[in-house]
């Protein structure tokens, strides 16, 4: 999964400059997990790796060039 982070991070780091590595890499973990337990809470099952990445990929594509403007009302999805 290493390489999928570090993948999905330069992506995200490419659609927002407003973000260092660090801020991109905690987006990822953040929405990657968030991703995976919402779908459990909601009883769906486990459709793998591939399923998570497609949708953070689309999230990235969707909102990455402004995630940063989201930071205080999502700070659950990152590290800070």
């Amino acid at each position: 999964m290493e390489k999928q982070f570090e993948t999905l991070t330069r992506e995200l780091m490419n659609r927002n400059h407003d973000l260092t590595y660090e801020e991109a890499r905690s987006w990822i973990e953040g929405l990657w997990e968030d991703f995976e337990t919402t779908r459990a809470k909601a009883g769906y099952g486990y459709e793998g790796k591939g399923k998570t990445e497609a949708m953070v990929i689309q999230w990235i594509n969707s909102y990455g060039s402004k995630l940063h403007l989201y930071e205080g009302r999502f700070k659950h999805l990152t590290k800070k």
